[in-house]
């Protein structure tokens, strides 16, 4: 096979050790292999970018294996040409398997150029990844400290999310702190209602009249902490993602003029960088971050199109984002949704207009423009021949005769 890349290495890595094999193609044609292995901590990853640098490698690939390849990626970044390939794609035939084996067959796979790397965004788009991660950690974690008090409250007969739309708003916490504090008297918890759930007084009253044991009030100042401390900590990632994201600050503000987007948008750049030179066009970005159709053909029959896993952070930031555009009245984000719901599902329509947000994004960040919408009626403009016919037939099973004329045009 053709030699692309005469002097490269494959390293296994590992969490503790890092195997690593080196191939060098001499002037005879003969290639040269050196096997080394060196531990994980700074200095020998050091020590190993030195002794590549002095065996004059150029190229250098890696499995990514869970995070494990991030402190090597980052101390040989920016001095040979590194590739992150999936291990998927790097599986040997079954047999002997041994670090060595495995690292020699990466080195071996990508001297000949048959590896392609995965996606790995620069250093900066890399640190607002790590800190939007971070915070949507933080509010699932909110979100399952609050079911947690929800179970509480119902555990004690405490009905007062049956009332309430927010236990947590302003009169919910009170009324919360007074039952931490031994308040069981319904009527001097159904007091501390403030401004429109005043006027729920009386069901209020039914809804705080239960059974609270003291183990119950401290399983509730507990969750009631733990929330506390979660709040201040989504602020203060908040910051540090503000802070972060300030020198993109004119690709958030783009992003933000899609409906949905806006409070996704530093979620989105950090996930699919703020360059789209990357991927060579929109269909293949979504077919990166698997928002589109699967493709299962066999023999001329077409299996599931079910979506692949792909990036489950980029997936769950558009999915919210569509949901939020497909309530947006007068978009065509909201026409889309219609259109599809009716006769796939909800589900798929949703996963559709994903779809068409990332697609959105990507030229956005391509060609450094806001959005600009279709319109609620792009889909009647494209067949407007097709949706007279359609509305007709409607309008006859009702039993009613039509006759369609064109309008004139006004003078």
């Amino acid at each position: 096979m053709e030699v692309i890349d005469p002097r490269c290495a494959g390293l296994d890595v590992h969490e503790a050790f890092v195997m690593v094999v080196c191939r060098v193609l001499d002037a005879a044609g003969r290639v040269e292999k050196q096997v080394r292995r060196y531990s994980t901590m700074t200095a020998d990853l050091l020590a190993l970018a030195d002794w590549l640098t002095a065996t004059g490698v150029t190229h250098v690939a890696m499995e990514s294996t869970g995070v494990f390849w991030k402190p090597v990626w980052n101390l040989l970044e920016g001095h040979f040409t590194i590739l992150l390939v999936n291990p998927r794609d790097v599986k040997q035939v079954p047999g002997r398997k041994t670090d060595v084996s495995d690292a020699a067959w990466i080195a071996q796979l990508l001297q000949h150029g048959l590896l392609k790397g995965s996606f790995v965004p620069p250093a900066p788009i890399r640190i607002l990844r790590d800190l939007t991660r971070h915070r949507t950690t933080l509010v699932r974690d909110k979100t399952r400290v609050v079911n947690r008090i929800h179970k509480v409250l119902e555990d004690a007969n405490i009905k007062l999310t049956a009332v309430a739309s927010d236990i947590l708003g302003v009169s919910g916490r009170a009324m919360l702190a007074a039952i931490v504090a031994g308040e069981t008297d319904p009527h001097v918890l159904a007091d501390l209602a403030r401004r429109r759930l005043r006027s729920k007084v009386p069901q209020l009253e039914q809804a705080l009249r239960g059974r609270v044991q003291p183990h119950h009030r401290w399983l509730l100042h507990s969750l009631l902490g733990q929330l506390t401390f979660l709040e201040a900590q989504v602020v203060e990632v908040e910051r540090a993602i503000d802070e972060a994201a300030r020198p993109f600050a004119p690709a958030v503000v783009l992003l933000q003029t899609i409906p949905g987007v806006k409070a996704r948008a530093t979620t989105l750049l950090a996930e699919l960088g703020a360059e789209m030179t990357v991927f060579p066009s929109a269909a293949q970005c979504a077919s990166w971050s698997a928002i589109c159709p699967g493709q299962d053909e066999t023999g001329g029959k077409r299996g599931s199109g079910k979506t692949r896993h792909g990036n489950r952070w980029l997936k769950a930031a558009l999915t919210e984002a569509a949901w939020v555009a497909a309530r947006t009245k007068g978009t065509y984000a909201a026409a889309q949704y219609r259109r599809l719901a009716a006769r796939r599902g909800k589900k798929r329509a949703i996963v559709a207009v994903a779809h068409s947000l990332l697609i959105a994004v990507y030229h956005i960040l391509r060609d450094g423009v806001p959005y600009h919408d279709l319109g609620p009626q792009h889909f009647d403009r494209l067949h407007p021949t097709q949706l007279a016919q359609h509305l007709v037939k409607r309008l006859e099973r009702l039993g009613l005769r039509v006759t369609l004329e064109a309008a004139i045009a006004p003078a």
